[in-house]
């Protein structure tokens, strides 16, 4: 690709202009910005990575109106704006079937910012939603040259790396719970259980032990997080993609001989009273409330509690506007009217009584109305359909590499998608980054050719 003379003037131009400006120390921060353009305009899906392993660590700059996730997304916007004016990029790589759900979501998600109850909560709802769809757009345009064992990599150390600091610095923990750089233990539970399969498949395809002994240790750090984190949901997810990750090795099974065995019962003596030992008490006091969901249970349990009247509220909220719902971003203005919202507030402070319905699913239901809930519901489906098409079709060339990759990215992708349901994120970027992904990856592997298979 040709870089274009005339930004190369332009930014040559705000150099010298800053240069005679009272703040000539900032002329070097245009030089940088100007190699950083240069190679993003080279190497544009190194952007994507860029914001993929940035994500955890965006807590940063949570006090900072200018992050490098926010530069790199909007450079990478405005260069590929560029290439497609330009037909560097062709234009046919927009095609995907998610739009079909994504087009009329979007119908009804305006229909309804104009009914909306609050109209400032609804316009926030959609500056935050919009980093989504750009998101959604720019992988769909550079998903075909993004490097997929560099980004498995890249989002496990990031992850990891947060991990580390919220298990050893109080510093990044909520009340004793592992945030690592988030406010919410539970999203940070989210990104772990994301990356948990993404490190599983690096260290199965290690190269040595060397390198095995590192994803291992990664894994390690991974799930301490999660018991750090204290998550009950996080608990539930991530034994669910264990459950699926064994049942999709089960033909591995045969190979393992009785010795291997004697290993494997020493270390489960070795590690299982070892997690008992370092699991916090708060976590397994929280792990037995979900056996004793009676009425009585739910009442002594103020999580379980809030998550009842959550649902409660939405449920009002969809049977009062069931077509276009009360608005983006408008639960907590009908939650905080409730009794709900001072009875399990303990100092009844604006952030107590405003509350989200840390349920996506329910949120959209409550807020965009039935017919945008399913259409955003059936987007999430077919985004997990188009893995395990992609999976099949690699299968079908027996190019067993790319469809245990498939399968692992597919288990990343349910992860999110089952976590939606405890969390309020509709703008999450990595469910929406996967969304496109899946697009891409169903197409790549339907178009590549079968002399490529591997046998």
């Amino acid at each position: 690709m040709i870089f274009p003379l005339s930004i190369v003037s332009l930014l040559g131009l705000v150099c010298l202009g800053l240069l005679a400006s009272p703040y000539p120390y900032l002329a070097p921060g245009a030089v940088l910005g100007l190699v950083g353009v240069a190679v993003l305009y080279r190497k544009p899906a190194w952007g994507l990575l860029g914001i993929a392993a940035l994500v955890p660590l965006e807590g940063f700059f949570k006090d900072s109106m200018l992050t490098g996730s926010k530069l790199i997304g909007a450079s990478l916007a405005l260069i590929l704006m560029l290439q497609l004016a330009l037909r560097q990029l062709p234009s046919e790589r927009l095609h995907s079937n998610i739009w079909r759900f994504l087009v009329w979501f979007m119908v009804l998600y305006l229909l309804s910012l104009l009914n909306t109850d609050d109209m400032g909560m609804s316009l926030g709802h959609l500056r935050e939603l919009s980093v989504g769809l750009i998101l959604f757009v720019i992988t769909l345009l550079i998903g075909r040259e993004l490097n997929l064992d560099l980004f498995l990599r890249l989002v496990t150390l990031s992850v990891s790396l947060t991990c580390a600091l919220a298990m050893f610095s109080t510093k990044y923990q909520d009340q004793g719970r592992a945030a690592g750089l988030l406010e919410d233990p539970n999203a940070f539970a989210m990104l772990i259980a994301f990356a948990v399969p993404m490190a599983l498949l690096l260290v199965i395809r290690s190269p040595n032990l060397l390198h095995r002994l590192f994803w291992g240790g990664c894994c390690l750090l991974l799930l301490g997080g999660m018991t750090k984190t204290e998550s009950r949901s996080g608990l539930v997810v991530l034994f669910l993609s264990l459950m699926i990750g064994v049942w999709h090795y089960r033909a591995q099974l045969p190979r393992i001989r009785p010795r291997h065995l004697g290993f494997a019962m020493l270390g489960l003596v070795i590690v299982i009273p070892l997690a008992i030992y370092a699991m916090p008490a708060g976590y397994v006091a929280r792990i037995q409330s979900l056996s004793i969901l009676s009425a009585g249970a739910k009442s002594q349990d103020e999580s379980l509690g809030r998550r009842a009247s959550y649902i409660v509220v939405g449920s009002q909220m969809i049977r009062e506007n069931p077509l276009l719902g009360s608005g983006p971003g408008t639960f907590p203005l009908h939650y905080a009217t409730t009794g709900y919202a001072k009875a399990f507030s303990a100092n009844r402070k604006i952030g107590d009584l405003y509350r989200r319905a840390h349920n996506t699913y329910l949120e959209i239901f409550s807020e965009l109305g039935i017919p945008a809930g399913l259409l955003f519901v059936g987007m999430l489906a077919l985004g997990l359909y188009n893995l395990i098409r992609a999976r099949a079709a690699w299968l079908q060339r027996h190019d067993w590499h790319q469809a245990d990759l498939m399968t692992h990215l597919a288990v990343s992708f349910l992860s999110l998608t089952l976590f939606l349901m405890f969390l309020s994120a509709p703008n999450q970027k990595y469910v929406w980054i996967m969304l496109a992904l899946t697009s891409v990856l169903r197409i790549k592997a339907e178009e590549a050719p079968r002399r490529e298979a591997r046998v």
